[in-house]
């Protein structure tokens, strides 16, 4: 297991966490306890391999700078540091750099009164963006709302059908149009037959592609501006949804995504099959926008609210 193994353990309680784990990825605390393995204080060759365990974890360059430099003014300040407490200095830095990241309220997407209540949803192509709105839309049905599904990536006939697919599994409907149909004009249809029909959310997908970002904020904005004619305030919600096994990817991705739309919150997907991960720490450091979700499977239910404190304890399992 990696990093994750804490939220990819979806139906196992806390206290069976310590069971041993496959050895195909090693922990971030083993790989820690390799750099320091036989040291007995904190020098640079210590400093200078967690520096590469970060960056290669996908923490980011400019995040495991300010771990880094944090760490390098306490040894400084101290003199002497025993190597057995980095684990603890740097889980105490990790929890200052979750602590200033935005805090999510009592659920990842409250429903405001206004209804219907729109989520638009973006993200490049193959992040899981379609996967992560069927299992929002489940869970929102689950919880007794109406919801409606508007297929407005009408540039992947992939796309559409999935959200169709997903649409009859878990009884939402569907907007959807012919291919190559303006993508708006489906946001349009979809929040009109939300406000027509009574729906508590309606979910917006949108095409995923970034080849000039003079398009994306053109038919981003298009979008919004279409929805709002409808619903004034809406889109509530604005979702980014990003690939955790893309590493340094995903930051220019949402980079892109923040330039070109005002995000509310972003959702982590395929969290399950690396033993990276640590761009969740990268994202959370470096945008000032809540981590909302987390993809750890194929399952509804493994698409889960994101919590630091639990992404803290996994990252430092001992084993």
């Amino acid at each position: 297991m990696g990093i994750f193994n804490f939220f990819s353990k979806t139906n196992q309680p806390k206290e069976d966490l310590g069971k041993e784990p496959t050895k195909t990825h090693p922990s971030f605390w083993g790989k820690l306890s390799k750099i320091v393995s036989g040291k007995s204080t904190v020098d640079n060759d210590i400093l200078d391999k967690l520096e590469e365990l970060l960056i290669s974890s996908d923490v980011g360059i400019a995040t495991t700078l300010k771990i880094i430099n944090a760490i390098e003014k306490r040894v400084a300040r101290d003199k002497y540091l025993n190597a057995n407490e980095l684990d603890q200095i740097l889980k105490s830095e990790v929890e200052k750099l979750l602590s200033t990241a935005p805090k999510l309220e009592d659920s990842a997407i409250p429903i405001t009164s206004v209804r219907p209540h729109v989520i638009l949803v973006v993200g490049v192509n193959g992040v899981g963006k379609t996967t992560t709105i069927g299992k929002l839309a489940a869970q929102f049905i689950t919880e007794g709302k109406k919801v409606i599904l508007g297929a407005a990536d009408t540039f992947r006939a992939a796309a559409v059908e999935q959200l169709t697919i997903w649409g009859n599994r878990v009884g939402a409907t569907v907007v959807a149009r012919a291919m190559q149909s303006d993508p708006s004009s489906v946001a349009h249809e979809a929040v009109q037959q939300g406000i027509n029909h009574g729906a508590d959310v309606v979910i917006i997908d949108t095409a995923g592609r970034l080849h000039t970002k003079t398009h994306l904020v053109n038919e981003l904005a298009k979008i919004k501006r279409t929805v709002q004619k409808c619903l004034p305030g809406a889109p509530q919600e604005v979702l980014l949804v990003l690939d955790g096994t893309t590493g340094q990817n995903a930051f220019v991705q949402a980079e892109a995504f923040i330039a070109a739309v005002q995000i509310t919150g972003i959702a982590i997907t395929k969290l399950d099959g690396t033993s990276k991960g640590g761009v969740v720490l990268g994202i959370a450091n470096q945008f000032s926008i809540p981590i909302k979700y987390i993809g750890v499977g194929e399952k509804v239910e493994d698409l889960k609210p994101f919590d630091a404190q639990a992404f803290i304890a996994s990252l430092f399992q001992k084993w």
